[in-house]
């Protein structure tokens, strides 16, 4: 399986933003066009773009969806995939995306609170149209925005979303994530080694050798956001950085 290198575009207020640690404006990039950030990085070569509706994640307000459906087009036309999470509700609001032409819908808070919504997801639209998003703090998965912790373990909740018929897992390590202080790859490495399916892994990316370690460690693939908005790397380095190994 192709490691792939996946460039987040979060979307909040209309903009592309990067947030420190997902904390509501605490943003460490805000930039007026996604759809023109969206292009720069499939010029780049991406394969797969990673949106996000912050908005939808955090207010439970989808405003961005205008900017999503846009996106995707522009995907389609390219033939880049693309996946979309953030304030993805109910079965309705997943296939509504899926409808539009996305590759994956992610689930987070959703797939936590009705476990079954996985289960119809993947029966309806198959399992590789189906990605439960593991956000993890101190160990544990965090809902809502990142609002709130559960009390399960990321390798746990795993176990039993692959078991719904979960197609693959983005598990986001919290304590690292949008810091750019480099990756912590022991969790992401047990939960790849504690599933089947594959796992992308994000948080905390912010040199070219922390994706080596994650491709390394197993990870099908790893989102990156503040590395290449902050000119850590650029995308083209980073796809020859996975290529290379």
């Amino acid at each position: 399986m192709k490691f792939e290198v996946i460039p987040a575009v979060d979307l909040k207020g209309g903009k592309c933003v990067q947030l420190i640690q997902g904390v509501p404006g605490k943003e460490l990039v805000s930039l007026d066009d996604p759809l023109e950030v969206a292009q720069n990085w499939i010029q780049q070569g991406a394969s797969t773009l990673h949106l996000v509706d912050l908005d939808g994640a955090i207010a439970e307000r989808r405003i961005n969806f205008p900017i999503i459906e846009k996106i995707v087009k522009f995907c389609l036309e390219k033939a880049v995939a693309v996946q979309v999470g953030g304030g993805i509700r109910s079965f309705e609001d997943a296939a509504e995306l899926l409808k539009l032409g996305v590759s994956k819908v992610i689930l987070g808070t959703a797939a936590l609170q009705t476990p079954e919504l996985v289960q119809r997801l993947a029966k309806t639209y198959g399992s590789e149209k189906v990605t439960v998003a593991l956000d993890a703090k101190n160990g544990k998965v965090s809902i809502k925005g990142w609002t709130e912790e559960s009390e399960y373990t990321p390798v746990e909740m795993g176990r039993g979303f692959e078991e719904k018929g979960a197609g693959s897992l983005l598990f986001t390590n919290i304590d690292s994530e949008g810091l750019l202080q480099g990756v912590n790859p022991a969790p992401t490495k047990e939960l790849v080694r504690s599933v089947k399916i594959p796992v992308i892994a994000s948080g905390g990316v912010s040199t070219l050798e922390d994706l080596r370690v994650l491709k390394k460690i197993g990870a099908a693939g790893v989102v990156v956001g503040s590395a290449l908005y902050m000119d850590r790397f650029t995308l083209r380095e980073a796809l020859k950085a996975v290529q290379k190994d």
